[in-house]
């Protein structure tokens, strides 16, 4: 019978924890505790969000400069964490859904949101973010309360500390990515990693390992991590052992972020790295080679 967790969980250091509904009922009124919806569409949180949650969309700290979905300079970013009133020294727990009310649920309301969001939190200095596992979707199944009333901001003296050394740019990745102590992941669905995805190209980086990041989550709530056997026994069967180097990727580097938080913080893996341009920095390189079928290589 799997030990219960103890939150958050996991115990000891690490920017990022997960915490479950139970735990975060019995917070809800903690004077410091600041909460995050994430749901894919202001409707959503308007319909419906966990009491005292601030409502912050995850594509707030992502522009197009050289490629889309670059994240936002050290001193944006600051301007924003400080209009959101967030705080670098209180815990902040991450919460989102399935999006009820979203006209896309193919990318959109998919449960990336959390993870999204966590990591860009953590990205820029952020050192007490909770996850709350299953989501909004997990609370209101448990017959939890939903509030539509908005929470008073106000704003904060946030200071941004980058955290350069969660991310593995283009020439690191391209540099290590067919050493043999290094695994290259692609966290996107099969279907785009064996074949043709809306990117200019097909398939995948020559060497990147297929672990579609929904494998990981309940197979009914995509914002729920599967049980800790059901994970390892997925790890074991990829060959993926702390002993690597890791580096996530995917498309736009969205997806790699379940897959970062899981290994970093969530399983404390030693080197872990995230490729935040992912395949579609890699695709607009007319050199670049691409791989498609099941295969990394």
């Amino acid at each position: 019978m799997p030990q219960e967790k103890t939150y958050p969980y996991p115990s000891g250091d690490g920017e990022v924890k997960w915490v479950s509904t139970g735990w975060l009922a019995d917070h809800l009124k903690d004077r410091n505790l600041q909460i995050i919806d994430s749901q894919p569409n202001i409707h959503d949180y308007l319909r419906g969000h966990i009491p005292g949650a601030l409502y912050v969309e995850e594509n707030h700290f992502r522009i197009a400069k050289e490629r889309p979905g670059i994240f936002l300079p050290p001193e944006m970013a600051e301007l924003l964490f400080r209009r959101l009133g967030i705080r670098p020294d209180l815990p902040l727990v991450v919460s989102s859904s399935s999006g009820p009310l979203s006209a896309c649920t193919t990318f959109i309301g998919d449960g990336l949101e959390q993870t999204m969001l966590a990591y860009t939190l953590a990205r820029y200095g952020h050192r007490k973010v909770h996850i709350l596992d299953g989501g909004v979707d997990k609370w209101q199944e448990e017959g939890r309360p939903l509030s539509q009333t908005f929470p008073k901001v106000v704003e904060s003296d946030f200071r941004v500390q980058l955290r350069p050394e969660f991310i593995a740019d283009y020439g690191e990745v391209k540099a290590m990515k067919d050493r043999p102590d290094v695994i290259l992941l692609d966290a996107r669905p099969s279907p785009v990693y064996e074949g043709q995805g809306p990117w200019i190209k097909p398939g995948h980086i020559p060497g990147a390992v297929s672990l579609p990041w929904k494998s990981l989550m309940d197979d009914r709530n995509k914002k729920l991590l599967k049980p800790d056997d059901q994970i390892q026994a997925i790890l074991a069967e990829k060959k993926i052992t702390p002993d690597k180097n890791i580096i996530c990727s995917c498309g736009t580097g969205r997806e790699a972020t379940n897959e970062f938080c899981l290994f970093k913080f969530y399983l404390k893996f030693p080197k872990v790295k995230i490729y935040e341009g992912s395949f579609t920095e890699w695709s607009m390189y007319p050199d670049n080679p691409t791989v498609t079928g099941k295969n990394p290589r």
